[in-house]
């Protein structure tokens, strides 16, 4: 079964459990009845996954079943794509003329008779048809040395005025043998030009000097390849969120005395960058997403990348709260930064007892449909510099959109034995 057929079929099987007619569903997708129906029996496919995911939202897919629907119109569109750019196939070459033949007859070969007591042996008039192409192109052949000839003058050793052969060009190039002719090194050649045309500059249009015996000739640099669309994406990253708003910790080389008191969360990353501090054992991410173009935007993934790995410096650890809690854990894509290949990983949350779903890609992201991916990355044993990079497909195409701390990496770093101190109001100061 083909790509466009397998998404059709998925297509019916929702509508038929929804029990929607072809009428119904085309009000709600805002596009006409016929069109549907040729979606859902595969003469057609979507342009856009932004009328796949109303169909499944209409339908009441799950969202196991929209990720499939999804899958399926991602493959069958690149099918499509493929398909459209195919390079159309060239058209045969025409069939060389050969002369007409009187009649389908057989005549003897031209040559020595045959001896005594033997048959003259014959050829049927489809070898005199092979003969008459054959002889035709010896003549043209024939033709074309003449005009050589006639082009080199009866010193064949010396180009005259108008030749373009590169025989003859610079000293030693040839050598005069006791008949008088002479055997020249052949020029090298640029792909595309007629044989034994000197190599020219395409940027001038001039004809260029023959490379020198034993130097290959120049041949021009191909174009540089075309810039990469930008993301029809705009990403807003906060890399300091605190759990509950004001859970979290620091790493710092400073001395208690010389820290000051820890911030509220909104001026966290002030702090952080003056007292040179690094996030402690965990560090939590929300990345903001808005499209920027009049379609939607299919993310599609989420990739770890782990920049550098270094022993975690022996600082001191300011934890920022005593202790806060809250009723609402949010779902998260859980990243252990101490794997060999890290993963963000779905989690689910809870809301006061209330369970939250994880959070799951595909994901739908618009200029009036924003998405919020919240990523929380730990570590036991490193010191880390990484990276997220989202993958994204639109209708113009697809790409990758980097994820980081304003050009920088994100930095997460182990906390373990080392002193921890917290903040004492009563006092003032840090204590342990």
């Amino acid at each position: 079964m083909s790509e466009a057929a397998d998404f059709a079929r998925l297509m019916r099987e929702l509508k038929d459990r929804a029990g929607l007619s072809y009428g119904v569903l085309a009000r709600r997708l805002h596009t006409s009845t016929s069109t549907l129906h040729r979606y859902c029996s595969g003469e057609a496919l979507p342009a856009q996954f932004a009328v796949v995911d109303r169909f499944a939202r209409a339908c009441g897919a799950s969202a196991a079943e929209a990720v499939d629907l999804h899958r399926a119109w991602l493959l069958a569109d690149a099918r499509r794509r493929a398909g459209a750019t195919a390079p159309t196939p060239e058209p045969a070459p025409e069939a060389v003329p050969v002369p007409a033949v009187a009649a389908e007859t057989t005549v003897p070969v031209v040559g020595p008779a045959p001896a005594a007591g033997t048959e003259p042996v014959v050829r049927p008039s489809w070898y005199r048809r092979r003969a008459a192409v054959v002889a035709a192109a010896g003549l043209a052949a024939g033709a074309v040395a003449v005009a050589l000839l006639a082009v080199t003058g009866p010193d064949r050793g010396t180009p005259q005025a108008g030749a373009g052969a590169g025989a003859g060009a610079g000293a030693g190039t040839g050598t005069r043998g006791s008949g008088g002719s002479a055997s020249a090194e052949a020029t090298p050649s640029v792909p595309g030009a007629a044989p034994g045309a000197t190599p020219t500059d395409p940027a001038a249009g001039t004809a260029q000097p023959p490379a020198p015996s034993g130097e290959p000739a120049t041949v021009p640099a191909p174009a540089s390849a075309p810039p990469p669309m930008p993301a029809p994406l705009k990403a807003a990253v906060r890399s300091h969120v605190w759990a509950a708003g004001c859970d979290h910790a620091y790493l710092a080389e400073r001395g208690p005395g010389s820290v000051p008191p820890p911030p509220v969360q909104a001026d966290a990353p002030a702090w952080a960058t003056a007292q040179r501090a690094v996030h402690a054992g965990s560090q939590i991410v929300e990345v903001t997403l808005h499209g920027t173009g009049g379609g939607a935007v299919v993310l599609e993934g989420l990739e770890v990348r782990v920049g550098a790995r270094r022993t975690p410096p022996a600082w001191n650890v300011y934890q920022m709260s005593q202790g806060c809690g809250g009723g609402l854990t949010p779902a998260v894509f859980a990243v252990n930064l101490d794997a060999p290949r890290p993963l963000a990983r779905p989690v689910a949350g809870n809301d006061a007892g209330n369970r939250l779903p994880a959070p799951a890609f595909p994901m739908r992201v618009s200029a009036d449909e924003p998405v919020v991916l919240r990523v929380e990355a730990a570590t036991t044993g490193c010191d880390c510099d990484w990276s997220l990079d989202l993958r994204w497909t639109s209708p113009a195409g697809s790409g990758t959109l980097r994820v980081d701390d304003g050009g920088r990496p994100l930095r997460t770093s182990a906390a373990t034995g080392r002193p921890v101190y917290g903040y004492a109001l009563e006092q003032g100061r840090w204590a342990r």
